[in-house]
């Protein structure tokens, strides 16, 4: 069994101390968080052993889970790794490309196991439609959520875009040419909203907006893709897809959904499906599959390059979005 500690014992470092308890595979030796008021809560609510210092937990386990703000993930993560601990590390990787490409030279040399939390990979929705997805061709992402003061120390592309870069960068394989951006800052000192198009050298577009200000929650996911439309609700947890197929010789259904598509270029058969949505819990099975790497010695399925690509993308966008008057 891997001996692990958490770093970090906020809100999501919280839920990742529930989530741990319940992975078979690892044993939960204690947590550190530099807020005095936050240790003793933690205490009383999980009876867990909290560590002195960053260092002492450090030492003391084979794994490190690191919740912490993001500005302190590069110092976490280097120190942990320079003692050979296997990290698993909360979105967005670390501040900066710079600080990524540095910390993946660390893990190098430390030839350690590191998986970056990107979540939404193990949402049930994506699992359940990751088999249909079949190079789309036009992306579509809206990430909206009401404002909480809980992730503003960064721009609204490394709180809440960055979900949907990573998605996308999973899915078209293939290099992003050409990026145009704009966002605004309404609220905090860093843009609140924004929106981003991204052209792929394979000819795909991803279309991503993201805010922090609505009136409401939306997670949601376009793909469009030759013969099928594939909608993802990563919060609600639902999908729905509609594919094409061509309509078989003879006198078709009564019921069925016919498109003459004109010209003599035939009919095409509508037809919907709605793959099984097993029920996870996408922050369990995420520390399952990393703590399942490293007992297999495989790759964890969010590495540190996917972290850090994720990153160099989302700084690009907020580097067009800086030309914008009124902004950053």
């Amino acid at each position: 069994m891997l001996k692990i500690g958490v770093l970090g014992a906020g809100h999501l470092g919280k839920i990742h101390i529930k989530c741990i308890r319940e992975v078979d595979d690892f044993y939960l030796a204690g947590f550190y968080d530099p807020d005095q008021l936050v240790t003793e809560q933690v205490k009383s609510e999980f009876g867990l052993m909290n560590f002195s210092s960053v260092t002492d937990l450090i030492e003391a386990v084979d794994v490190v889970d690191i919740v912490t703000p993001t500005l302190s993930h590069f110092d976490c993560a280097s120190k942990a790794l320079k003692r050979s601990k296997h990290v698993f590390i909360e979105k967005p990787i670390v501040a900066t490309p710079a600080e990524a490409r540095e910390l993946m030279k660390i893990a190098d040399e430390a030839s350690v196991k590191v998986q970056v939390g990107h979540v939404e990979r193990f949402n049930p929705a994506f699992l359940a439609v990751k088999p249909f997805l079949n190079h789309p061709m036009f992306i579509e992402t809206h990430r909206l959520a009401q404002f909480n003061p809980r992730g503003t120390d960064v721009p609204v592309v490394l709180d809440l875009m960055i979900h949907d870069i990573d998605i996308v960068l999973s899915v078209v394989k293939s290099n992003v040419k050409k990026i145009n951006a704009s966002g605004v800052a309404i609220v905090s000192d860093t843009p609140d909203i924004a929106n981003a198009r991204l052209e792929f050298d394979n000819g795909c577009v991803a279309n991503l907006t993201a805010s922090r200000i609505s009136l409401k929650n939306m997670r949601k996911t376009r793909f469009f893709q030759r013969d099928a439309y594939i909608s993802v609700d990563f919060f609600e947890k639902s999908v729905e897809i509609i594919r094409l197929q061509d309509v078989l010789q003879g006198k078709p259904n009564p019921l069925s959904m016919i498109i003459d598509l004109g010209n003599g270029k035939g009919k095409k058969e509508i037809y919907f499906e709605k793959p099984e949505i097993k029920p996870v819990n996408a922050i369990k099975h995420e520390l399952e599959c990393f703590a399942e790497a490293i007992i297999k010695n495989s790759d964890p399925p969010v590495t540190i390059s996917d972290g850090y690509q994720a990153l160099e993308i989302a700084y690009q966008i907020m580097d067009k979005i800086r030309f914008l008057p009124n902004n950053l």
